[in-house]
Formats: structure tokens, sequence, C-alpha cells
């Protein structure tokens, strides 16, 4: 069975960490209206989606991928890079503990979820603003005895590697090379988001399709032509706090 699991938006979400973008203004009722759209889509693709109620004195906790990584064998509680954002892991770690053995990281490590896409074996890491070497290598080590092959990826300009780079499936990486080094990822055939929509890179892929923002159309026609399955939804409240689609869940199989 597939599990995701969401957190609820907090209502003081407006007060959440900016590292690139500028503030603006988050319409609180459309967000709640668009996570809900983004839980049932999730739910149409067939995860069982475990919604965690809203944490109300933490503006970021709706973006749960960054407060755990998830592999098939345990789950890695970091350090995460804001500190403002470190209280998110209580809950995650207790709501992850029925699935997976816990694994916590200890400063002065920092790793943020969003840094980390894995592909089988593979687990890429973004060298960013929110994750540093110790917290790459801390990761590295806990999942050494599974024999995942962990790589740093520098990140450039941009909060973490999967605002630059998403896997979407088929050996295929959607990314903007503006944002990422790409070098790392030779042997993937790699998708150039247009330049007209830099921040078009973040997809999630479960199963056979991708979900990817309804803002960015020249991407979701370049993504059909290649023969992808794309759900088009619309997170524009989350985009005004450096969100996108990956970042709402943490994805996982329950493995019985």
């Amino acid at each position: 069975m597939l599990i995701a699991i969401t957190r609820q938006v907090s209502p003081s979400i407006n007060q959440c960490e900016l590292t690139f973008h500028t503030k603006e203004q988050i319409d609180l009722p459309k967000a709640i209206a668009q996570h809900q759209a983004y839980e049932e889509c999730l739910r149409g693709l067939g995860a069982h989606v475990v919604s965690l109620a809203a944490e109300p004195d933490l503006p970021d906790a709706v973006f749960v991928e960054d407060a755990a990584i998830v592999v098939d064998e345990l789950a890695v509680i970091p350090v995460m890079g804001a500190a403002s954002r470190r209280p998110e892991t209580e809950s995650l770690a207790r709501a992850l503990s029925p699935y997976r053995p816990l694994s916590f990281m200890h400063a002065p490590a920092t790793l943020d979820g969003g840094d980390v896409m894995r592909i089988g074996r593979r687990v890429f890491v973004g060298a960013s603003k929110r994750t540093n070497a110790a917290g790459i290598a801390q990761l590295r080590d806990a999942l050494a005895e599974f024999h995942y092959e962990v790589t740093a990826v520098e990140v450039k300009q941009c909060l973490h590697l999967k605002s630059g780079c998403s896997q979407v499936g088929r050996n295929s990486i959607l990314v903007n090379r503006e944002l990422v080094d790409v070098t790392a990822l030779a042997g993937f055939e790699l998708i150039d988001v247009p330049a007209s929509e830099p921040g078009a890179a973040n997809a999630l892929q479960i199963g056979d399709a991708v979900i990817i923002p309804s803002a960015f159309p020249e991407t979701i026609a370049r993504l059909e032509a290649r023969g992808f399955i794309v759900n088009a939804i619309n997170v524009s409240e989350f985009q005004k706090a450096e969100g996108g689609v990956t970042c709402k869940s943490v994805i996982f199989n329950h493995l019985s």
C-alpha cells in the first residue's frame, strides 16, 4: 500500500520562512482548499493519505517532506536547516514510527528532505542553504548498511534540490540547469524546463503519473509530448511560500 503523510495548513503560514522569494500575502482559505485538492489527487492516484493536524505555531509545517527521509528500511529524521522549523520533526517522527525504524541525525548536521531525491538505490542530496556537508555525510552513514549510493549535488539560487530537479519516471529527470549542477545526473534523460517557466522543475511522480503545478503549461505540454501522464493542480498559495508539489507529502510503500 502506498502511504502519503500530509499535514493540514497552519493558520500562521504567512509567517513562513523565505530564502529566495519576495514575501507575498498567502490567502489562507485558498491554501486550505488547494491542499484538500492535493490530497484528493493523491488519493485518486492510489495513495492512502494520513493527514496530520495543523501546527498553529509552526508556519511551514505543511511542508512535511522536509522533516523526514523515508526509504524502505528506515526513516531518517534530520536536523532541519531553519532552526524555526526543527520542532516539526517531533510529530512527524511519531507518525512514521508505526511504519519504519527511526534514525535521528544530530548537530552540526543540517538537512532538509526537499534536498533528497531518491531513484532506486541512488540518493542525490542537494548541497544547499538548508543542507550542509555534515548532513550529507550523516545521511550517507545512515543508509550505508542498506547499500544506497549517496551523491551530493550543488544547488544554485533555489531553496532545495527538488526546486531545481525531480524524477518523473522512465529514467528521466525534469531539470532547470540554471539551478542545479547536473554533472552528477549523468546516465539519466534530462528534460529541460522552458526558460519561460524556471520554477517548473518540481514534479511528483506517483506510479505512471506525474503531478505538476498548473501554472506551468509549457512544461506540462513538454511532458505530455513525451507520453507522460500529467495531473496538473493549482498550488499558487504554496508557491508563494517557496513550496511545490513534492514538499506537501512524505510518500512511501507500507511494507508489511
